[in-house]
This record gives C-alpha cells, sequence and structure tokens, in this order.
C-alpha cells in the first residue's frame, strides 16, 4: 500500500494547549507522524510518496470562505494586537448571545471560529493545514487507479465543520477528499470514523446529503469530547436522513463490543453501495491512549484491517487521532498490513 505525506508535516507546531486547567505540551504533535512512517518503513507497508500541489479551490466546496479567510489572517491579526502567546480564544458566541455577529477584533473572531479551545494557532499553522489537504487531495487522485491507499495527514480534520475549527482540526481533509472523487465521478461515498472521538465536522459537512453516508464508532459524547454531537438519534436530515449512523460507546469498551458495532456499519457499507470506501483512521481506541477510555489491544487493529478490506471496495485511510506515543506507528500499521493480507 502507498502512503502519501509531506516533508511539511511540522508547520503546524503549536507548544501549548489547554488541558485540565492548564497550559500543557499538546497531544498532537509532529512525533506522531515519525512514530508512523518509522513502523511504515520498518514493516516495508509499501512506497512512502510526497503530496502534490493540489488545486485548493475545492476547499470552497466544504468550508465557508469567510472562515478560510480567517484561518488565513488568524496569527497575523494575534501578532498585529500585541500579543505574545498562541492564539487561544477566551469568549464564545454562547447561547445567550448573538451568534450571527462575527466581531473585527481577532479575540472575537477566535470565539466565533472555534469549538474548542485546546487548539492553539500559531506561527504556521494555516501552511500545515493546506499541507495536510495536499496529502489527502493527491491520494484520492491515486486512489482511482489502486485497491487502497494511506494518507498521513497532519494536521488532522474530522472535527473540522464548514466553518469551525478544534480537536486539532482545521480544514475537514477526508470531506475535501470524498468532494474530489465526487467531481472525478463518484456517485457515493462511505465515510467510516473508527477514531475514538466523534467525527462532528465530517457529520455536520454532509448531513443533509444523500451521496455521502457517514457513520462514526466513538466514545460515548455524554462522557467524551466533543460532547455536544455524536449521539444516537442524530441520523441526518432532509434528503440526508438515514444516511448518518452514530455508534456511541461507554467506558472500557472492549474491542468485543466495539467489533459488534463495526459489523453493523459493515452492513451499512454493503446495503449502500458506495464507489469508495473512506476511512478517518484513529488508532486512539488504543488502551493506553492519554486521552481516550476504550480498551483495544495492538493486535486487535489487525482485524480491523481485514473487516475493511472484506468489503473489497477502494480504500482510502486518512490519518485522525491516536496520540504521541510508540504505539501509534504499531496499531496504523497493523490495520493497513490487515487489510492486506
Amino acid at each position: 500500500m502507498k502512503t502519501i505525506y509531506s516533508k511539511k508535516y511540522s508547520l503546524h507546531n503549536s507548544l501549548t494547549e489547554l488541558s485540565g486547567g492548564k497550559l500543557v505540551k499538546p497531544f498532537e504533535t509532529s512525533e506522531r507522524v515519525k512514530f508512523i512512517l518509522n513502523e511504515i518503513s520498518n514493516r516495508k507497508l509499501g512506497p512512502i510518496l510526497e503530496a502534490k500541489d493540489q488545486d485548493l479551490d475545492i476547499i470552497y466546496k466544504v468550508h465557508d470562505k469567510n472562515y478560510v479567510k480567517f484561518l488565513e489572517t488568524a496569527w497575523d491579526e494575534w501578532i498585529k494586537e500585541g500579543f505574545k502567546g498562541e492564539a487561544i480564544p477566551t469568549v464564545w458566541p454562547s447561547r445567550s448571545m448573538n451568534s450571527k455577529i462575527i466581531p473585527n477584533n481577532i479575540e472575537g473572531k477566535l470565539g466565533y471560529y472555534c469549538l474548542a479551545n485546546e487548539t492553539s494557532i500559531s506561527q504556521g499553522t494555516i501552511e500545515g493545514a493546506y499541507e495536510s489537504v495536499k496529502i489527502a487531495l493527491t491520494a484520492a487522485e491515486i486512489l482511482q487507479n489502486e485497491k487502497s491507499i494511506f494518507a498521513l495527514c497532519r494536521p488532522p480534520g474530522h472535527h473540522a465543520s464548514k466553518d469551525q475549527y478544534g480537536g486539532y482540526c482545521f480544514f475537514n481533509n477526508i470531506a475535501i477528499a470524498a468532494e474530489k472523487l465526487i467531481e472525478e465521478g463518484a456517485k457515493k461515498i462511505f465515510i467510516l470514523d473508527i477514531d475514538f472521538h466523534h467525527g462532528n465536522g465530517t457529520q455536520e459537512i454532509f448531513y443533509n446529503r444523500p451521496d455521502v453516508y457517514f457513520a462514526s464508532l466513538h466514545g460515548d459524547p455524554m462522557e467524551a469530547f466533543p460532547h455536544f454531537l455524536g449521539h444516537a438519534d442524530e441520523k441526518g436530515i432532509e434528503d440526508g436522513e438515514g444516511f448518518n449512523l452514530n455508534c456511541p460507546l461507554p467506558r472500557n469498551t472492549s474491542y468485543a463490543q466495539w467489533r459488534k458495532s463495526l459489523i453493523k456499519v459493515i452492513d451499512e457499507v454493503k446495503t449502500f453501495c458506495p464507489d469508495f470506501f473512506l476511512i478517518s483512521l484513529g488508532v486512539d481506541t488504543f488502551e493506553y491512549d492519554p486521552i481516550s477510555f476504550f480498551k483495544l489491544k495492538s493486535e486487535d487493529y489487525f482485524d480491523v484491517g481485514r473487516i475493511i478490506a472484506s468489503l473489497n471496495l477502494p480504500t482510502l485511510f486518512v490519518m485522525e487521532g491516536g496520540y504521541a506515543i510508540n504505539q501509534i506507528g504499531i496499531n496504523t500499521v497493523n490495520i493497513l498490513k490487515g487489510f492486506e493480507e
């Protein structure tokens, strides 16, 4: 299996994350990519290729133009105000305020466009986010002549909605890849999110559409981020009703429990008959992941790959979560190796 990545994966290099009331080193760091690349090389998964330059106007089919402009100028505006730290919002348009107003001041803009303030903006953030999109688009392009491909995106994307960032995500890489495939002639896409955290952004983007079915296996949002989306009663709206499936799972979920939900989704894929199968690949379901609470073991990920492969569909894996511990490489490659068995 080919892997697409960018040498510029460390452009987004924020040093702070608000966690537990303290500013700490972010859990999402460039070391994640190093662990995965090393494992891919050591286990000879396949060629590692650089992303190509792409027409990035396709981003506007997924994201609001004003939001994209905000991301492009946020850091410069922040510095212009004289702030010394990284850009972190402090106020939001909450239920008691007017959520339709977009302030002129950068502090207000950050609150308007941010859904969670663990995600800092720093010098290089927008450039890194664009590189991640290029990875996803290059992989989608190559997939049309391959059985499978792995897009090693960083920063990740599945929490980014049409006009909000957060959860370490700025552009929704997998949604943009799906749009690329549709632009090239695909009629139906199925996106399965196996990250521990619900892909709220991907759901929001496709929630009223029948051509992209979104399904997610994740920690129950009553207990886990993003809390306010990802519940079982969210089925889609308008033409998209019936094309959204959430499988929230409780604390300490074992692989046996998790696998039952995966099989349920696989049955939906068979019924939907998509042209392409896209996987938001997060391995923060691992038992020792620092910010999650499932109990999957490294050997379980081989089986995940085998189950996904059983559909015999052209499959794009897009990297999402799984944080900077050595096993992120092992677990990611276990899925990809399982797929190829």
